[in-house]
């Protein structure tokens, strides 16, 4: 079940979901964040024009961040988007009809532990019994586990505040929580805040994934949309590794981000997708373990029963 917050953090999409739902068959419906490849892939048309061919159109719906993406998507509102390591293991846990059709590797390494001005905090340890915000089933909720294993504490050791990134930013600029745990372009920009401190980052503490997920029903029913679907952004990764002046001006364009916060955002992340190696499984599984040790998923899961595997075209 979505907690509230989470629940309430996406129904600012719901417009745009109900346009989603209205789409024909021939449609796919595709959700996005403030940042990443499918930013720039929406703003070239790059889906559009492989699609085409196939005879179906795209509709785009953005969400705040990976959670309500992934519930809209089991719920039938979506076909396809792209979240970070921990939203696709809370929805395969809630029987989510979903599968990992490619992994971004590194991609989440603009994500963070940010401090406020005058916080007397110096080192992960330093987290004990502070209130350490992150939004609930996110990249930034496994982060924040992995940060407090770095540094030898465990998850009952601080007070977990979870936030929506709109509802964190608020409380992290008045002062109310003691850290807050974020990823780009929500870090990039709350670093630049007059005395903010990064505390850690992802690269400092795990290595973090991101995923693009798909219905079962398309990856099942239309493997040749999600199979050109998911070229195209592989040509356009290959774009923005090329390009990143031009990426920084197309996600600020596209996004609202102030140019100068998706700059940082776009120097620091890693434009490479690929499938679903053994690794990247094994990793991804690594985190499904420890969310279900800690009791933050209601079952353990095998991530690899997820894993879709494109057609041989030279079959």
């Amino acid at each position: 079940m979505l907690h509230r917050r989470t629940l309430l953090a996406g129904l600012a999409a719901l417009p745009a979901l109900h346009a989603a739902r209205a789409a024909g068959a021939d449609t796919l419906r595709i959700g996005y964040q403030k940042n990443g490849i499918l930013v720039v892939a929406k703003q070239q048309r790059a889906i559009e024009a492989a699609l085409d061919p196939l005879g179906h159109q795209v509709t785009w719906v953005e969400f705040s961040f990976g959670p309500p993406l992934l519930e809209a998507l089991s719920l039938g509102g979506i076909d396809f988007g792209q979240t970070g390591d921990a939203p696709p293991i809370f929805a395969q846990a809630a029987k989510s009809p979903l599968v990992y059709a490619a992994a971004q590797e590194a991609g989440g390494s603009g994500s963070g532990i940010l401090l406020p001005k005058g916080s007397p905090i110096r080192s992960l340890a330093d987290l004990r019994g502070k209130r350490v915000a992150f939004a609930k089933a996110s990249s930034a909720h496994n982060l924040t586990v992995a940060a407090l294993e770095k540094a030898g504490l465990t998850y009952a050791e601080i007070e977990p505040v979870t936030l929506a990134p709109a509802d964190a930013a608020a409380a992290f600029a008045r002062g109310s929580i003691d850290a807050w745990t974020i990823w780009d372009p929500y870090f990039a920009i709350a670093e630049a805040g007059d005395g903010v401190r990064v505390l850690a980052t992802a690269n400092d503490i795990a290595r973090q994934n991101n995923f693009f997920l798909a219905s079962r029903a398309l990856a099942e029913q239309k493997a040749a949309v999600l199979s050109a679907a998911i070229g195209a952004l592989g040509h356009v990764a290959q774009w923005c590794t090329q390009n990143r002046g031009e990426v920084a001006a197309l996600l600020s364009q596209g996004t609202g981000v102030p140019l100068a916060a998706t700059r940082r955002a776009v120097d620091r992340t890693d434009y490479v997708i690929g499938p679903m190696n053994p690794g990247v499984v094994a990793a991804q599984q690594a985190i499904a373990d420890r969310f279900h040790s800690l009791k933050l998923i209601p079952r353990p899961i095998r991530v690899a029963d997820a894993v879709w595997t494109a057609p041989d075209r030279n079959g």
